[in-house]
């Protein structure tokens, strides 16, 4: 590993839907939104679209003279609500270990308010070495070329982008809302069900890049 040792390992992560299920908890915390504001939301649908930043979503809900107001609102309550309902997704906890396993580094790289990013994280056991957030696809790639990642995985369309924006190699999972198709046509590199199926994949990654 001597390649390794001279260029060590970064891989970075998305956060929603990649290392944990957040649905539950982005589910509670629409709905006690939608308790105090009286706002109708369609949470199930929220939680089916998962990835974008929070604005994207709260537009469609309420005016957009008001999404600022709600956004800062839903960040406020997130803690209350989000976090302890969501777990990790399979594999997540072993994926990092795997890469720490090989002397690597591992970073998160999200969308989400990087506060409320940083409970998750805890709350399921996962401790990166560099969490970034508020990026969102292309926009990703900046935080993945600073700290030199040469792996980033993610289930979104907007991970693929922000992979190969960054010069990254995409690696998709499938638990988000893309199937393997559209983070094929995206660009994706490679492919898998769930990040169950990253330890092995990573061994072999690292056996070709050593």
């Amino acid at each position: 590993m001597e390649a390794m040792a001279s260029h060590p390992l970064m891989v970075g992560f998305d956060l929603d839907m990649t290392l944990i299920d957040s649905r539950p908890g982005i589910k509670a915390a629409y709905l006690a939104l939608s308790a105090e504001t009286g706002a109708v939301i369609d949470t199930d649908l929220v939680v089916s679209r998962l990835g974008p930043p929070l604005e994207d979503e709260l537009v469609n809900w309420f005016p957009a003279s008001r999404v600022p107001a709600m956004a800062a609102r839903y960040r406020e309550i997130y803690p209350t609500y989000a976090i302890t309902p969501s777990p990790a997704m399979p594999g997540a906890c072993e994926s990092v270990e795997a890469i720490r396993d090989l002397g690597g580094r591992t970073m998160v790289v999200t969308a989400k308010y990087e506060p409320n990013a940083k409970l998750h994280l805890t709350h399921v056991g996962i401790a990166p070495d560099v969490l970034t957030g508020g990026l969102w696809a292309e926009a990703k790639a900046e935080a993945l070329r600073e700290h030199g990642a040469s792996v980033y995985v993610g289930d979104h369309t907007g991970d693929v982008r922000g992979a190969r924006a960054a010069g990254a190699l995409s690696v998709a999972v499938t638990t988000g809302p893309c199937d393997a198709e559209e983070l094929r046509s995206a660009g994706a590199d490679v492919i898998l069900s769930s990040l169950t199926e990253f330890p092995a994949w990573l061994n072999e990654y690292a056996a070709a890049r050593s």
